[in-house]
């Protein structure tokens, strides 16, 4: 799929559905923050190419949530205590095994931004974004089986490599990179986010023969 007001192919793992729309997965992912007060920068990592979802392509560290995140036998029912855990457990859990970063608790994640997949795209994810701090004395590395690279970028520097094909980047990498561009710092970044109301964000997608254009809501046509 594409950016706002462009068109083009779709990306990996954004094939077209043309029959009932599949359940979107919960799904919870992390933009790992360094620079302080001084800069901003976060941290992506490069899917194995030998993915069959999201190969090659450059990401936050994130999944969908397991059985193991789950707090007891209680069910993930949407909106329930029981759910955030989960949400919270999920996204700590992959940032240790995607970026080898181990938090100290879930409690210092900071919530971002919620994006539930289109309704026309086969694989759907209802995916929680939040912001992270790098611990101090870690540094993140790769496993080199599900995840072979990594980079540290300031939001511009990735969406300019993106553009000169140094990188491949999917929808929801570049909207996210662009909102965060606008901030001068880590710290500045954190200070936004803490405590702001956090609506889902579901692009629409308007297909133009093999072409798709994603619309936001507040677009004109959505």
């Amino acid at each position: 799929m594409s950016s706002r007001g462009q068109s083009e192919p779709a990306g990996p793992g954004e094939e077209y559905n043309p029959g009932p729309a599949t359940a979107a997965r919960q799904a919870a992912t992390v933009i790992l923050l360094r620079g302080g007060d001084t800069c901003l920068e976060v941290l992506l990592v490069r899917r194995t190419p030998h993915a069959r979802f999201m190969g090659g392509v450059w990401v936050f560290p994130g999944g969908a949530i397991e059985a193991g995140d789950i707090p007891g036998d209680a069910p993930a029912q949407s909106g329930s205590a029981s759910e955030a855990h989960a949400l919270r457990a999920a996204a700590a859990r992959e940032l240790r095994e995607e970026a080898g970063i181990a938090l100290a608790e879930t409690a210092e994640l900071v919530q971002f931004s919620r994006w539930i997949t289109p309704a026309v795209v086969r694989t759907r994810f209802d995916t929680h974004f939040y912001l992270a701090t790098l611990p101090e004395g870690q540094e993140p590395q790769v496993d080199g089986e599900e995840c072979v690279a990594l980079g540290w970028f300031t939001p511009r520097a990735a969406l300019d490599a993106h553009s000169a094909g140094e990188i491949a980047l999917v929808f929801p990498t570049i909207k996210h990179l662009e909102q965060l561009d606008v901030f001068s710092s880590s710290d500045a970044l954190l200070a936004h986010a803490r405590g702001r109301e956090v609506l889902p964000v579901e692009p629409r997608v308007v297909l133009e023969g093999e072409l798709a254009r994603v619309l936001l809501p507040g677009d004109p046509g959505y």
